[in-house]
């Protein structure tokens, strides 16, 4: 019988995937029909109007990392002169994160202590969130190694970074010279210019824009200049610190957030990118509009003449004169003049008026056009909402939103732009908002657990947080974010009602929708409650009244809303 065999033996692949490849030929490589074009006419090499589209063929880094310096740049250049983008990032923000960013623990009792423990489970949730708030959340911003924003004010500026630049970085401090800190854990954001590869390093190819990897792609080590590439003042701007991804036993040293488009990218790249350049050709065109608009509102109206320039000068006395201040004064002489005897013609003819309103006679071939405000612009048109649409599209965002008008709009489209609005929202605030915000809760819990400051961990046979899983255990939690807010208020709170009557929500959700906590909200409750009832107040509702202001109301909508054949 041979040696026993290994569960590395069993289930390891030699080598692994992520190995270095051997080099073999490209697909299609000598093939016919790679050099005719194939079968797909939008490959087509040859196709006349295709011919010229050669985009490069090329992994995600090198995509990006050439071009992310420029690229950023110009975000953040839309980001300062583009009041519509400026929106769009500030909608982001506020539908993510909200005033605040609160944490909902659930740990997994049945991983931790191999059963549901739902008393156990409770206090532990309450202690932590309770602990873990009032240092977030502190106006002395402990969780900020600048001390100047609390937890979700960093959140929110971490949302509005990865919105700029595609990505965020983080570094974890360890700060022990401050003594009156309650935990020495903090945070300093990193500007992402700030990670890059040092001159020492250009040439290794485990090093790809200043991250360096495995041969699998994971990040091992982030390559931080000391100070930002345009602080030449700064003498440390051309030192490089090499900070490690993790501690030796697990506890991260950099945070970095951001969402791959493609396998094997080591950084990201703002959605904005994509749309930058008409973005920027919009924002040109708005400039010539306006500066349209401000020429015509300089004149009242002009009078249009089918006579030549010299015939003009004759017919009022100029001449040949030349541009010495006669001309001005001879235009002066004949207006003057001119006006005046319009004035002693129809001053007093009833035939001059109409319902008292003046209005002049002109000589044959001449005529008076008004030049009113906004005349031949393109603010306000079908073309301008055409732009706004396409930086919506580009955005996440219903074009509503970005241009902040809703008289276009019904009930029913609202609602149906705002769900957009959500899923994209929703899966932006998983994957930025929450990893990051679950990513500062470890480190805190982790030091808390070790400083012995959770109380409902002093009992026999508390888990080892380094044992396999148990850090995940411990830290596994929801994050409470924006509010939704309600467009129709009664309408959208019986909906609520009739999810939770028919069992497929709970008030943990609903209230959520809310940007609040169920247990501190039912603690409320019960405390006005029990007030109410020492004072003998009763709010108790009528329900007669409520299902007549819900007729009411539902009568007034459809009223108010127009039908789909209007």
């Amino acid at each position: 019988m041979g040696a026993p065999v290994q569960i590395d033996d069993l289930l390891g692949l030699a080598g692994g995937v992520g190995s270095d490849p051997a080099i073999v030929p490209a697909e299609g490589v000598g093939s016919v029909k790679s050099v005719a074009g194939g079968a797909y006419d939008g490959a087509n090499r040859f196709d006349r109007e295709l011919a010229l589209w050669a985009p490069p063929i090329t992994s995600a880094d090198n995509e990006i990392l050439p071009a992310k310096a420029m690229a950023d740049a110009r975000t953040r250049d839309t980001m300062r002169n583009d009041a519509y983008i400026s929106n769009i990032g500030s909608i982001h923000q506020n539908y993510i994160v909200g005033s605040v960013f609160l944490l909902n623990a659930k740990p997994s009792t049945r991983v931790l202590w191999g059963q549901a423990d739902d008393v156990w489970e409770e206090e532990f949730q309450e202690e932590v969130e309770e602990k873990f708030t009032l240092w977030a959340e502190s106006s002395e911003c402990w969780v900020d190694a600048t001390r100047r924003n609390t937890f979700s004010e960093m959140v929110r500026l971490v949302t509005g970074i990865n919105f700029m630049g595609g990505e965020s970085f983080s570094a974890v401090e360890w700060l022990r010279e401050e003594s009156d800190r309650p935990f020495n854990t903090a945070i300093l954001l990193l500007d992402n210019e700030r990670i890059t590869t040092p001159p020492t390093a250009q040439f290794d190819v485990r090093v790809r824009g200043g991250v360096r990897r495995n041969k699998r792609g994971r990040p091992l080590g982030y390559y931080v200049r000391q100070a930002h590439p345009s602080d030449f003042r700064d003498p440390d701007v051309h030192d490089f610190k090499y900070v490690r991804a993790n501690r030796p036993w697990g506890r991260k040293q950099i945070i970095h957030i951001f969402e791959q488009v493609r396998p094997d990218q080591t950084r990201g790249i703002s959605e904005l990118t994509a749309m930058l350049r008409e973005t920027y050709q919009a924002r040109k065109i708005r400039d010539v509009a306006l500066q349209n608009m401000i020429v015509n509102s300089s004149y009242a109206a002009a009078i249009e003449s089918d006579l030549p320039t010299d015939v003009i000068f004759n017919l009022i006395g100029g001449g040949n004169v030349t541009n010495d201040g006669r001309v001005e004064e001879a235009i002066s002489t004949y207006m003057d003049s001119y006006l005046s005897t319009v004035a002693q013609y129809v001053g007093k003819s009833k035939y001059a008026q109409l319902d008292g309103v003046k209005i002049p006679h002109l000589p044959p071939g001449s005529k008076l056009n008004l030049m009113p405000v906004g005349k031949g612009g393109l603010l306000g048109t079908e073309f301008e909402q055409s732009l706004l649409r396409y930086l919506a599209a580009g955005s996440g965002v219903s074009g509503e939103q970005v241009s902040r008008d809703y008289s276009r709009t019904n009930y029913s489209s609202i609602k149906a732009a705002l769900a957009d609005t959500q899923l994209y929202m929703a899966s932006k605030k998983k994957i930025i908002a929450d990893r990051w915000a679950t990513a500062v809760f470890k480190l805190w819990f982790e030091e808390a657990y070790n400083r012995g400051a959770i109380e409902t961990l002093n009992r026999p046979n508390a888990p080892n947080y380094y044992d396999p899983l148990m850090a995940e255990a411990y830290t596994a939690c929801d994050w409470i974010g924006a509010s939704r807010g309600q467009i129709e208020e009664l309408k959208e709170t019986q909906a609520a009602i009739a999810r939770l009557n028919a069992g497929i929500s709970t008030r943990e959700i609903e209230i959520a929708r809310f940007g609040r906590d169920y247990r501190k909200v039912f603690r409320q409750i019960a405390r006005e409650q029990r007030m109410a009832d020492e004072l003998g107040l009763d709010f108790s509702g009528n329900e007669a009244m409520m299902g007549a202001v819900s007729d009411a109301s539902s009568d007034d909508q459809e009223a108010r809303e127009p039908r789909d054949d209007q």
